[in-house]
């Protein structure tokens, strides 16, 4: 046994460069999960830079010096979230509070049609109703407690909340204004012998930065498509299922099936079993399909592609390890491991050993050659 790992370990750890690589990744997971709640805005702050890295590169190649680049877009975006703020945030928290309000009138007529089942199929008992509206019953009192709860404990979470809107802009200013110096600072730290870590690196940042741009458009393009279709077709609380549907494409896969059951148990209650009911869900199942079959390929084609049994593990993963974050970067953490592992120098006698990209062979393409 002991053989078999020693030999294991030689194969796939005697390149310099791979111990390097594990090294790195060791630390970076270790600094991740051991401070990833001190690092929260530091993370939020990496996001957004990387989201306006994009515009950010493309105006200073015309010529424009980088810092007056960086204000303008710092600007411009600074104007979007306070619309986002002042703008979408109290439409959305009308809406959220006139569902509260009219949620016990749902929660009857959901129960009063229970009732009815065992007098339309026979297999179904009146026992088994009670017991079924008893379980939600008690849910519903247990979710109550719970917002009780966390209004009272709120407070604090407000000042965080504001030390965040403070800490969080100058971050992302920061990150963007001295971004060359921040990454020689960093390489300083390196060892000179790092060929195979740049390359990855390289491919990766290229791949992330592409992933949280894309991502942004199409939250902005799926939430303002469905919030259009929903109040054109008079659907109640449009603005706030739509920001539902837009955020549930940070989750691939599981947030589309998750979204669905609330948008149509509204458009139930608003028109029953209609032909308004029909036409609603069609038109929402129009958008996840051309969202799923023509959005995402035009904004991610530069993305790796990854198996979706492979997504939806890292979702249940990373998402279990780093919460928010880790669903929101499931996607490029699996194209790292992909990457990494087809990338991984091996032994030279391995009879499926991959040998390191040269400097000037983009990692992407000689991964997917390997």
């Amino acid at each position: 046994m002991f053989q078999v790992i020693a030999q294991w370990f030689q194969r796939h750890f005697s390149h310099p460069q791979a111990v390097l690589l594990a090294v790195l990744l060791v630390v970076s997971f270790t600094i991740v999960l051991t401070m990833g709640t001190m690092l929260a805005p530091v993370l939020a702050a990496v996001v957004i830079a990387y989201l306006l890295e994009g515009p950010v590169s493309k105006i200073e190649r015309s010529g424009m010096q980088r810092l007056w680049v960086v204000v303008v877009v710092f600007l411009l975006f600074s104007v979007f979230v306070a619309f986002l703020m002042f703008g979408v945030t109290p439409l959305l928290w009308a809406q959220a509070k006139q569902l509260i309000r009219e949620l016990p009138g749902y929660i009857a007529e959901g129960q009063r049609m229970l009732e009815n089942l065992p007098d339309q199929f026979a297999f179904i008992s009146h026992e088994q109703v009670r017991q079924f509206t008893g379980a939600i019953q008690a849910e519903l009192a247990t979710l109550g407690q719970r917002i009780l709860t966390l209004s009272l404990a709120s407070i604090p979470g407000v000042i965080t909340w504001i030390v965040y809107l403070i800490l969080v802009p100058l971050l992302v200013f920061f990150f963007l204004k001295d971004k060359v110096l921040i990454v020689r600072w960093l390489t300083e730290f390196m060892p000179h012998e790092r060929g195979l870590a740049t390359q990855i690196w390289r491919d990766v940042d290229q791949q992330l930065g592409n992933y949280v741009r894309g991502k942004f458009w199409e939250i902005l393009i799926v939430g303002g498509v469905t919030y259009v279709t929903f109040a054109a077709m008079g659907l109640k609380y449009s603005a706030l299922l739509a920001t539902l549907v837009g955020l549930s494409v940070i989750i691939p896969y599981i947030g589309a099936a998750v979204v669905t059951i609330p948008v149509a148990m509204i458009a139930f209650f608003q028109w029953g079993w209609g032909a308004e009911f029909a036409y609603l869900m069609i038109a929402y199942g129009i958008i996840q399909a051309l969202d799923g079959n023509l959005l995402v390929p035009l904004l991610f084609s530069e993305v790796v592609n990854v198996h979706p049994i492979a997504i939806i593990v890292s979702v249940l993963v990373f998402g279990g390890l780093w919460g928010f974050w880790g669903v929101f970067f499931a996607i490029p953490l699996a194209t790292l491991i992909n990457v990494l592992l087809r990338a991984w120098p091996r032994e030279q006698g391995d009879e499926h050993s991959t040998v390191p990209p040269s400097a000037g062979e983009p990692l992407a393409q000689s991964a997917s050659d390997a």
